[in-house]
């Protein structure tokens, strides 16, 4: 059952049971009243009697015969036929024997006398054969030696006539005010429950998969505060939640990226721990393979941990050195040229005395990604042309290729992560689309920046540019 469907029945049956008992103590209370008003007026009636009856047995002289009773006889006959009174009907007894009953009697209670004491009357209300109901008051007065008594019926009709009708006129006005109180009470239950209806469907919306969904209630009341605690929680949550996906953004791109950083060197080391088992090399030919293998693998593990720190850990803080490009250059064609050789690619070089801050082996793994994507787009063969060249307090190096080119249109999206242009040849050659991403990464942590300038059928250039230092301090 819903809140507002609770609500409003509970909101009824309070003011149904109010409602209830209150009118029928009203009820009750009123009907109480007019009967006591109507008893007491019937008490001074039956009194005034009482006293007319007592002053004639007082002023006469009575005599023991047949008709001793006839002056009280005649005095009740003459008060019943003035009319104007309000009784219906008068009974006198001496105890034992009726002597003077109205001519039309209503039915009196014959036990009621045997109640009546010396200083007070009884008075008894009952129902009528007819429906009616009625009021009897006996009260006894000293008639001689005789105790006599008089017995007077009033009729209590329009009391519970009166109580009959209110209980009507309350019982229509009580469905009218349960009916119309269920109504207003569906509609406060309805505004009432109207911010939790719309905060329950902020929260479907939320669970669906929208986190930027927000509850815009305002007011200082519950609900109010509900509301703003529930924003608050949906924006730990969302944050929570988009800190995760970018932890596991970052992690996958720390794998893809390692496996692309392990291919060219893992290239290398291969070639080179081939040509020593395959060949008869001279000891000096040896050494320099055995120490490009070792070169090669701990550089590895360098990178592996560097590319860790700055991909998954968000690390700012490496230590950058003053290196001349030359020198970085050439370390990087001495290490992939027996590789691109294989594959019928030159691979030049020309550099200046420029020197920039650089972290060495982010940097080299940058080169090295440039230079890959230069061979990647050479179909049979071509040239890789890397260039070093200082330009306004700006060191700018060139990677440049004779290769296919990129469309115009896809230049804005290369450096997007897992991005191929040619989706089928980066499955053949290789690769997971993480290294322009990764090398505009480490760009943009040495304070530069990549550009790509690309025509089809004509070659790309790709051009890195950092803040340029002085050369003889690059030396020291």
């Amino acid at each position: 059952m819903r809140f507002g469907t609770k609500m409003m029945i509970a909101f009824v049956a309070m003011l149904a049971l109010a409602f209830g008992i209150g009118g029928s103590v009203l009820i009750a209370t009123s009907t109480g009243n007019l009967i006591d008003q109507s008893q007491s007026s019937a008490a001074s009636s039956h009194r005034l009697i009482l006293y007319t009856l007592s002053a004639i047995s007082g002023a006469a002289q009575w005599s023991h015969h047949n008709g001793e009773y006839d002056e009280l006889v005649n005095a009740l006959a003459r008060l019943d036929a003035q009319g104007g009174h309000d009784w219906l009907s008068l009974r006198l007894s001496d105890g034992d024997n009726v002597v003077y009953t109205s001519r039309e009697p209503v039915a009196f209670s014959d036990n009621l006398v045997d109640r009546v004491d010396s200083d007070r009357f009884a008075m008894l209300t009952f129902r009528g054969g007819n429906g009616a109901y009625y009021l009897q008051i006996a009260g006894q007065f000293e008639f001689g030696a005789r105790t006599m008594y008089l017995e007077s019926i009033y009729d209590l009709s329009h009391v519970f006539a009166g109580r009959q009708y209110q209980q009507v006129i309350y019982r229509r006005l009580f469905i009218t005010v349960v009916v119309l109180g269920a109504a207003l009470s569906w509609l406060l239950s309805f505004l009432m429950t109207s911010p939790l209806r719309r905060l329950s469907r902020v929260t479907r919306t939320i669970a669906s998969g929208d986190l930027s969904c927000r509850a815009s209630l305002s007011g200082k009341d519950e609900i109010g505060i509900l509301a703003v605690d529930f924003n608050e929680m949906a924006d730990r949550l969302e944050k929570n939640i988009n800190e995760m996906k970018d932890t596991m953004r970052r992690q996958e791109e720390f794998m893809g990226g390692l496996a692309h950083e392990l291919k060219t060197p893992m290239t290398s080391i291969i070639g080179y721990a081939d040509l020593l088992r395959s060949h008869s090399l001279s000891e000096r030919d040896k050494l320099d393979a055995a120490n490009y293998i070792f070169m090669e693998g701990r550089r590895l593990e360098v990178l592996s941990l560097k590319l860790l720190e700055l991909i998954v850990m968000k690390k700012r803080d490496f230590t950058f050195l003053p290196m001349r490009m030359a020198q970085i250059v050439e370390d990087a064609v001495l290490l992939l040229r027996p590789v691109l050789e294989k594959r019928d690619v030159r691979l030049l070089y020309d550099c200046d005395d420029s020197a920039c801050m650089i972290e060495p082996d982010l940097f080299m793994s940058l080169l090295l990604n440039l230079i890959d994507n230069a061979r990647k787009a050479l179909d049979n063969g071509g040239e890789v042309l890397i260039k070093s060249r200082a330009s306004g307090g700006m060191c700018e190096i060139h990677v440049s290729d004779n290769g296919r080119g990129i469309p115009e249109e896809e230049l804005n999206k290369i450096k997007d992560a897992f991005y191929r242009v040619d989706k089928s040849r980066s499955r053949t050659q290789g690769g997971v689309g993480l290294g322009l991403r990764l090398c505009d990464e480490i760009a943009d942590l040495h304070g530069g920046e990549i550009s790509f300038e690309s025509e089809l059928g004509k070659g790309t250039i790709v051009t890195v540019r950092l803040r340029e230092v002085d050369a003889v301090e690059a030396q020291t």
